[in-house]
């Protein structure tokens, strides 16, 4: 009896473990596509067209992602309840990561993100203005219709998110910045970037820009509308960042 019941158990073994999907890596599901990778992070734009969805895919390290325009999306983590998630454009969540899921997109309309690999540990992760973390609460903090203003919406022990607003005609000027940052480009007017000793460019929607310390760029746009994008500022990054 007992090399038979061994046996059995052996085969029960190996046919869950057949049954069980195995996730891939983030750069092998072809609804990321790499646009930035550097010592702090790895950045993916994400579209996953109506009525499609991802491979199961891992996620080992934590991440940031913003919408790109309305989402309505099933959201699969394996070995959790399915979780229906309704996000507006720009909305932006945070995840320490260590978990496989898939993306389904039910609704009629494209899925478009952009997903930040934050590759440092983060430690505590709290919001400031910002709804990032659902259920934590956040600051109220309306800004003042000025030139320029930055509202902090999410900030870890190694890292800071703001969100900047550009008013009418508003420049936004980081005069040699101690800290890199990453900047990313949000709905609505297009942000001109003037860097010291680059060519000017269009930080256009879901586009994505890196700085490193030292930098002395200009952020402008023209007309009367709010312009906004977001701006992630490594906190450790004086001494170890590189492009």
């Amino acid at each position: 009896m007992k090399p038979l019941l061994c046996s059995a158990l052996l085969l029960l073994t190996f046919s869950l473990n057949a049954q069980a999907p195995s996730a891939v890596s983030i750069p092998r599901e072809p609804h990321h596509h790499l646009v930035l990778e550097n010592d702090y992070v790895r950045v993916f734009r994400v579209s996953v067209p109506a009525h499609e969805s991802t491979l199961l895919h891992q996620h080992d390290v934590p991440y940031l992602y913003v919408s790109l325009g309305p989402a309505d999306v099933i959201n699969a983590i394996q070995g959790k309840p399915e979780a229906h998630l309704v996000m507006a454009d720009g909305q932006l969540g945070y995840s320490p990561g260590h978990f496989a899921h898939i993306a389904r997109n039910e609704s009629n309309i494209p899925f478009n993100n952009v997903t930040i690999e934050l590759l440092h540990a983060q430690g505590e992760a709290h919001n400031e203005c910002g709804n990032v973390i659902p259920g934590q609460g956040a600051a109220i903090c309306d800004p003042p219709f000025v030139s320029d203003w930055a509202d902090t919406q999410f900030e870890t022990s190694e890292a800071t998110l703001d969100l900047i607003w550009l008013f009418a005609n508003g420049k936004h000027t980081e005069s040699a910045s101690k800290l890199a940052f990453l900047v990313v480009g949000l709905g609505g007017p297009q942000v001109k970037i003037s860097a010291k000793g680059k060519s000017p460019k269009v930080l256009r929607e879901g586009e994505v820009e890196w700085f490193d310390p030292g930098t002395t760029v200009q952020f402008s746009h023209i007309g009367t509308e709010v312009a906004k994008f977001l701006k992630l500022t490594f906190k450790d990054s004086t001494l170890r960042s590189r492009p």
